[in-house]
This record gives structure tokens, C-alpha cells and sequence, in this order.
């Protein structure tokens, strides 16, 4: 799945070229409020644009269920593209577009074949780089590669497959791993599967606290899965039987309620991890975890990080996030940020440009992170 055959591997002068994009941007009265994904969709356009190649852009925007939504409608990306390629990229918004074909389309979507065909019509070479959709296989991307002669990955794909593939399979070490985010069973096969590659992993946010409750420790009114106690010893366990280090917070920020709305001002306060009182919650990982998890990363050659160490949303809160991420971005070593949240909380802290690669798809990189194979990519022709 790490070699595929790229945008660079092709002769597209005079061509008809696909590009299956990623423009699945957040609009907000109808202006694009994070335009990350249009610019890392740009080096794959301009390069086809560059070699003489008739570009054709296609993408999904939000979840429309089948039916146009005027609301969901690619037009202001069409626009932002325009400025920012110089050149203009025109918006197909004819009556067919949202009319009957479109109708004919959905209803062909149900066995797929149709729609892929009718997509592969309209090019003589397809270029996959949608790595946010990579981890299904949808018409647009697996349907149309299988009816092309000639269907390969784009910059953005490379890059993602380059870092996140390598560093899980080939990483320069030590290779820590950094997990947060609220449920520990969003990631059991990535805890899994990481335990097997890395060096140390680092285990924050909600999701610690099923960790430390599987520690016999007092948790209050944490998050904690239940159901997933035993799975956290047996992870434990096995970190121990790999000679692995599994670090979890020795300290916590602690309120005494979920703040609401989310960035309202709360009281906290810092405590031993054993020592969470009975009637309150962990929100953030504490300034002692901060520090260790700090001093971890320092002696890295390889980090990955997927989800925020605490309610980064909230300021108060945010201090175990900033921290992660000012540490990764003081390091030397290859730092790769997992998509979702993450991503969102490393570039809303201003620390974006200091990382080596931020991932552009959340649950395509969990799933490049459990080593599962992912249909969009598998797709594309091998070198």
C-alpha cells in the first residue's frame, strides 16, 4: 500500500485528468472559515495544470443525503480556488447538475457501477487526493479507479501515505505515540497496534481515566467505559510483556462539572491522579503530566499525535493540549498530527507550521494508525 504510483508518473498533456478532492470544508454563511484542505489539495492541481492536463475537480461537501442542498454547493470553492490558483475554476451549476442526472446518479448509487462509469466518462487518467475519504470505498475514488487504466495518488495522498505509513512502519527512534480524545473504544485497535511499534505511548484526555480506573486508582466522576477496564489492563500488560513504556497522567485538572457551555469560565484545581475526590471529574491532564509527557517527546526521533490531551476547547482547560503541542513543536524529530481534533487544536494554537506533517483525514489516519489497509489508496496503481 506505501508504493504507489503518483501524479509524477504520468503523462497528462492533453489529457482529461479527475482529481477526487477533498474540498469537504466548514462554511459558514456561505464563506469557507478553514480553507487548510483547498490549500493542501493546491501542489496536485497545479502540477496537472503545469503539464498541460484539462483538470476536472470533484469533491463531496457535508452530508447531503441525496439530494441537493443549495446550502452544501461546491460555489464558494470554485471561487476561493479562482484567487487562489490565479486562473479561474469554473462551477458546473447547470440544470443538470442539480436536476434529473444527479437524481439518475443517486439512484444509480445504490449498486454504484453506474455512477463510477459515468465518472470515469469524463477522464482519461483519475487522480485520487482525498486522503479524508481514503478509508471508504466509494464510487469516487475505489469505483472510478477500477475503470481507468491509468488512476494514481496525488501530493497530498503521497505525503500522507510518506509520513503516516512510514513512521508506523519504518519510524526513526525512539518513535512515541501520543493518544487522547474522550473514548478509549474509539481507539482500541490503534492502542493495539501502536503498543506493537512504538517505543513509549503516551495516553491522555478523556481516555486516560479508564486507564487509571483499570490502575484500581479513584477516578470520581471521570469518563471512564466500563466495559473497556479490562481491555486497559490487558494493554498494560502487554506494554510490560513488549518492555514498552505506557505513560499516563501522574497528575490531573480537576473541576466539578463539564463546563457549559464548553469555553465558560471554571473553577479547577491540580491533583495526584490517585487522588481525584469522589464528586469530581478530570478535565485536563495536570502541569506534573504536562512536563513528563514534555520531556518524553524531547528524546523522540519520531512522534505521532492523535487526539487532545483535555477540553481543549475550553481555555482553562487547553493547557495540557498547548503544552503536547509546544513540545512537538520545539523537537527536532518527525512529528506527525493525526487528524480531527488534534489537527484542529494544533492549528487553533498557532503551532501548524511547526509540525512535519498534519494529517487532513481523521478517521482515515486512525485507520493508516491501526494498520488496517485503506480501499482509496489500495486503489491506485503500484509502481
Amino acid at each position: 500500500m506505501l508504493n504507489k504510483k503518483s501524479v509524477d508518473d504520468i503523462q497528462a498533456a492533453g489529457k482529461r485528468v479527475l482529481v477526487r478532492c477533498d474540498f469537504n470544508v466548514p462554511l459558514k454563511d456561505g464563506k469557507i472559515t478553514d480553507e487548510n484542505r483547498l490549500v493542501a489539495a493546491l501542489p496536485t492541481i497545479k502540477k496537472l495544470i503545469a503539464d498541460g492536463a484539462k483538470v476536472i475537480l470533484c469533491s463531496h461537501l457535508g452530508k447531503p443525503k441525496g439530494e441537493p442542498k443549495p446550502e452544501l454547493s461546491l460555489a464558494p470553492v470554485a471561487a476561493r480556488l479562482t484567487e487562489l490558483l490565479g486562473q479561474e475554476v469554473k462551477f458546473a451549476a447547470d440544470a443538470e447538475v442539480v436536476g434529473a442526472n444527479a437524481k439518475a446518479a443517486v439512484e444509480a448509487m445504490k449498486n454504484g457501477e453506474e455512477f463510477s462509469k459515468d465518472l470515469a466518462s469524463l477522464c482519461d487518467i483519475f487522480v485520487n487526493d482525498a486522503f479524508g475519504t481514503a478509508h471508504r470505498a466509494h464510487c469516487s475514488n475505489v469505483g472510478v479507479s477500477s475503470l481507468v487504466d491509468t488512476a494514481v495518488v496525488g501530493y497530498l495522498m503521497q505525503k500522507e501515505i510518506d509520513f503516516l505509513g512510514n513512521a508506523v512502519e519504518n519510524p526513526e527512534r525512539p518513535f512515541v505515540a501520543i493518544l487522547g480524545g474522550a473514548k478509549v473504544a474509539d481507539k482500541l485497535s490503534v492502542i493495539n497496534n501502536l503498543l506493537e511499534k512504538c517505543d513509549t505511548l503516551i495516553i491522555g484526555g478523556g481516555m486516560a481515566y479508564t486507564f487509571l480506573k483499570a490502575k484500581g486508582y479513584e477516578v470520581g466522576e471521570s469518563l471512564v467505559d466500563d466495559e473497556k477496564i479490562d481491555y486497559c489492563k490487558e494493554m498494560m500488560e502487554k506494554a510490560e510483556k513488549l518492555g514498552k513504556k505506557l505513560l499516563l497522567p501522574v497528575d490531573s485538572t480537576i473541576a466539578a462539572a463539564f463546563p457549559s457551555p464548553i469555553d465558560a469560565e471554571i473553577e479547577v484545581e491540580s491533583v495526584p491522579s490517585n487522588a481525584i475526590p469522589a464528586d469530581k471529574m478530570g478535565l485536563d491532564i495536570g502541569p506534573k503530566t504536562a512536563e513528563l509527557f514534555a520531556s518524553e517527546v524531547k528524546s523522540a526521533k519520531t512522534v505521532v499525535w492523535n487526539g487532545p490531551m483535555g477540553v481543549f476547547e475550553n481555555p482553562i482547560l487547553a493547557k495540557g493540549t498547548i503544552a503536547v503541542a509546544k513540545s512537538l513543536a520545539e523537537t527536532d524529530a518527525t512529528t506527525i498530527i493525526g487528524g480531527g481534533d488534534s489537527a484542529a487544536a494544533v492549528n487553533t494554537l498557532g503551532f501548524g507550521d511547526k509540525m512535519s506533517h498534519i494529517s487532513t483525514g481523521g478517521g482515515a489516519s486512525l485507520e493508516f494508525l491501526e494498520g488496517k489497509e485503506l480501499p482509496g489508496v489500495a486503489a491506485a496503481n503500484d509502481k
